[in-house]
């Protein structure tokens, strides 16, 4: 089940081509209007499927991007259908999603044999900040492929530092390689401040950050990376013994993605993508209350979604669940 799943998310991904952001079409025409908060109430049509969830995180975003992947393809990559929008073009903190884009710089800077050393300013980078850590220690030489794990899945500020500080080099050239990669997405209401999203001047979008999840899980590499529980580095006479476990616990329900983050200013976040049901979804859910509330929200929003479909209620490409129009409806997702 779960090869199948990754098949059809590759499928869907690879062939929507190269990401350059997010932009509005013509929305379509229809017998009601709904997404961003605030807008009002939504007029529900003869066919209305299920009501839209309840969602209690502060901005969410949930795109389906099956038909653009497998239909015509515009001059900037793909059509998306925005399944359910709040606040999704609000600039916020967005924590540890940060590192989403770290994984992307380094993907084309590093080769995945390359060997980093540990540096102490890196391990008294994460200590100091408090963050996360992979639990490196100064000293240990680990490859490019490695970190990235330590990058993703226990969300490790200290693995973040020494990409960094080696891929830049340095910190400030590595941020400022970042802000250029957002730029290139067409990521138009993103900047980055550091490479682990500790509380900074830095801020993102909900539909900045939907943008970024589908243009790295192209990445066979990121990709793979993202949707793995559990990664254990065995002992070697470079480096001690690793087990890193994966924090997003949504692969439990079958996601295939993507990354975690939390400070107190952003509160709890998440960005991810699965496959219902042959549909492929891709999401974020920015300040939520709690960390059960954010993957119960990203569930919430995939059901929704995919009850839209299953009822033929003019779910998934035909402009949301019910039959709704979505603001934002018939953007590019590129």
């Amino acid at each position: 089940m779960r090869n199948g799943v990754l098949i059809a998310l590759a499928a869907a991904l690879v062939t929507a081509g190269a990401a350059t952001g997010l932009t509005a079409a013509p929305a379509q025409a229809g017998p009601a209007r709904a997404g961003s908060a605030q807008a009002g109430p939504a007029q529900t049509g003869p066919a209305q499927a299920a009501e839209k969830p309840s969602v209690t995180a502060r901005e969410a975003y949930l795109v389906d991007i099956t038909d653009g992947a497998h239909g015509a393809h515009g001059a900037h990559g793909a059509h998306g259908t925005v399944q359910f929008a709040k606040r999704e073009t609000r600039r916020v903190p967005i924590a540890s999603l940060t590192k989403v884009m770290t994984a992307y710089v380094v993907r084309r800077q590093a080769r995945l044999d390359d060997v980093v050393t540990i540096k102490q300013a890196d391990v008294r980078h994460a200590v100091a900040g408090g963050a996360t850590t992979a639990g490196l220690r100064a000293g240990e030489r680990l490859t490019v492929r490695d970190l990235l794990y330590g990058l993703m899945l226990p969300s490790g500020a200290d693995a973040a530092h020494a990409l960094a500080e080696k891929y830049g080099p340095g910190t400030a050239k590595f941020v400022a390689k970042m802000n250029a990669a957002a730029r290139r997405l067409g990521l138009r209401d993103t900047r980055y401040a550091n490479p682990d999203g500790l509380p900074s001047k830095a801020y993102s979008t909900a539909r900045d950050q939907a943008t970024l999840a589908a243009a790295v899980l192209r990445d066979p590499v990121i990709a793979t990376v993202a949707k793995t529980p559990k990664r254990v580095v065995g002992k070697s006479a470079h480096h001690r013994v690793h087990v890193w476990r994966n924090t997003n616990d949504l692969l439990r329900d079958g996601a295939v993605g993507l990354k975690t983050g939390f400070t107190n200013q952003a509160g709890y976040c998440l960005s991810f993508a699965a496959v219902r049901d042959g549909r492929t979804y891709v999401g974020v859910v920015l300040g939520e209350r709690s960390d059960r509330a954010r993957f119960a929200t990203a569930r919430r929003l995939l059901d929704w979604a995919a009850e839209g479909v299953a009822e033929g209620a003019g779910g998934g490409a035909a402009g949301g669940p019910g039959g709704e129009v979505m603001e934002g409806a018939g953007v590019i997702l590129s």
